[in-house]
């Protein structure tokens, strides 16, 4: 191929890319802010339970590490006892959660906060989950060579493939058990998610969220082509 066609497709190549982040953009505002209107009474009822649960305020951030390795306060509810100590990591047992936590954190509604965060553009509906510095630091070339050129999201495949992570986790070893086992595992989902990403993915990763989340059912995700479909119980097989 010659040096005017390779530059011509690389250039190509670089504007189905700008489409794809625009029309993402896009569909992250439209979508996030109707979710946002949708949903007011429910965060603000949340917000008042929160309060009442427990001494402290109903919303607490936690840093995490962002698009282009920025770093990234990442809005929650608060679960935990105000001025809780400990690990990066909550297992489903975890002392330091609140009653109400411990149902926020099994019904994925501690992360609602964040649907304002995907309006402002500090993350996408859709992405790689942000990650503690400690463990990007772990996976350094992954992170910033490859998952960190996209935004962090609040769905997506590694969010889907441990949905249940805070069930599975060792509650003796939480942070060895992490790194050792499940940490790799989403290395490899969200480096196949930057480079596969595209609305039709977006799409169908919000889809089997809804089924996880909504429905309850697990959720398998293929390491090597992201097909994504209902995870077989034990006693199915």
């Amino acid at each position: 191929m010659s040096p005017l066609s390779l530059q011509g497709a690389a250039h190509g190549q670089f504007i189905r890319v700008a489409l794809i982040q625009v029309a993402k953009r896009g569909f992250d505002i439209v979508v996030s802010a109707i979710i946002l209107m949708v949903l007011l009474p429910v965060l603000v009822t949340v917000a008042v339970l929160v309060r009442l649960d427990s001494p402290g305020p109903a919303l607490f951030r936690c840093d995490r590490v962002g698009y282009r390795g920025r770093r990234l306060s990442v809005l929650k509810f608060r679960k935990m006892v105000c001025g809780a100590r400990g690990g990066p990591l909550t297992t489903a047992e975890d002392e330091r959660l609140t009653r109400l936590g411990c149902w926020l954190t099994k019904h994925k509604l501690d992360e609602l906060p964040q649907i304002w965060q995907v309006v402002k553009g500090e993350m996408s509906l859709v992405g790689p989950r942000p990650e503690d510095i400690d463990f990007v630091r772990r996976y350094a070339d992954d992170y910033h060579d490859h998952i960190l050129t996209v935004r962090p999201g609040i769905f997506g495949l590694s969010q889907l493939a441990f949905a249940r992570e805070n069930q599975i986790l060792d509650p003796d070893d939480p942070v060895g058990h992490y790194v050792g086992r499940i940490l790799p595992q989403k290395v490899v989902l969200d480096r196949m998610y930057a480079a596969k990403h595209d609305p039709w993915l977006d799409v169908r990763i919000l889809f089997w969220s809804c089924v996880t989340v909504v429905l309850r059912r697990p959720v398998a995700v293929d390491r090597g082509s992201a097909a994504m479909k209902v995870r077989r119980r034990k006693s199915e097989g």
